[in-house]
């Protein structure tokens, strides 16, 4: 079975990214010319979606509207002579369909995923938390959704590999690996930001998911818990002691754009990686370097 929905949660109020975020979604600040909710999309499309879910909040209309077609633009644009742009932005508002949900309520990301339940159905679909950005030649979420198709149609939790003293910023799993294919696991249980030294192991969760509709059974269930909200782990621990849950390591290099820090070094980065851009990052950093004495 093919997945062919995927829900993207921005629902958050980005206070990381106070003031600009008062009136922009976080996830429509740019990564040089391109909004950083682009890349999760297309990480969708390249791995064969056809309906995206955004969850969303007051104040993130933007974001529906960039994806959606911008006639008197491609008018404009075509008027003009400027066709590399045309094709860009038809592109944007021609590959898939997007449908866009409420959380009327910020009750945690199982809460946002919940509210997709009507859209999703009975299919099994994907989760890209915007946030963390991927890049790798095969996109993630097509990895999880052939691990998911080997082994039965069933849940596949994206997992990379952390240093061992960086486990208490992540969810972290635990499982043994299959026999044959030493990237995947079965899945015992995450395990939400553990200590250093209680960690069963070094596999962290970044943002990404291929879930059965019986998550949704398993939302409804459990209680709400830390912070008062509503867990996702909490969900998929559940479903781990009904079904099988599979953790996948995944190939490509991730990018925490949530703050300040990840944000900056995802933008050095995917300037350093096109050639369009590459030289220009260069020869700044080296201008900088100079200027401020930087050794």
């Amino acid at each position: 079975m093919n997945i062919r929905k995927a829900v993207i949660p921005v629902a958050g109020k980005g206070t990381r990214f106070l003031p600009a975020t008062k009136q922009i979604p976080k996830e429509m600040i740019p990564i040089i010319n391109i909004p950083m909710i682009h890349y999760s999309v297309m990480e969708a499309v390249n791995s064969g979606i056809e309906q995206l879910v955004f969850v969303t909040s007051t104040g993130k209309e933007s974001i529906e509207n960039y994806f959606d077609r911008n006639l008197e633009l491609e008018r404009f644009l075509e008027q003009n002579g400027k066709e590399k742009e045309l094709e860009l932005i038809q592109k944007i508002g021609t590959t898939i369909e997007v449908i866009t949900v409420r959380q009327k309520e910020q009750l945690g990301l199982g809460h946002a995923i919940n509210c997709a339940k009507h859209v999703i159905g009975d299919d099994t679909f994907a989760v890209i938390l915007g946030d963390d950005l991927v890049r790798s030649e095969e996109p993630v979420t097509r990895q999880l959704a052939e691990v998911s198709k080997a082994q039965g149609n069933k849940s596949v939790i994206g997992v990379m590999e952390v240093p061992n003293k960086d486990t208490f910023r992540y969810g972290i799993v635990d499982g043994e690996f299959l026999a044959d294919d030493k990237k995947s696991l079965h899945m015992k249980a995450m395990i939400e930001k553990p200590k250093p030294s209680e960690a069963p192991t070094n596999l962290a969760t970044p943002g990404r998911y291929i879930l059965t509709n019986e998550i949704f059974d398993c939302l409804d269930e459990i209680p709400r818990g830390v912070g008062g909200e509503y867990q996702l782990t909490d969900a998929i621990n559940l479903l781990a002691s009904r079904d099988k849950v599979f953790a996948h390591i995944f190939n490509g290099d991730r990018f925490d754009t949530g703050n300040i820090e990840g944000y900056l070094n995802a933008t050095v980065e995917f300037a350093l990686r096109d050639e369009a851009t590459r030289d220009i990052m260069m020869n700044i950093i080296k201008e900088k370097i100079g200027t401020y004495g930087i050794k």
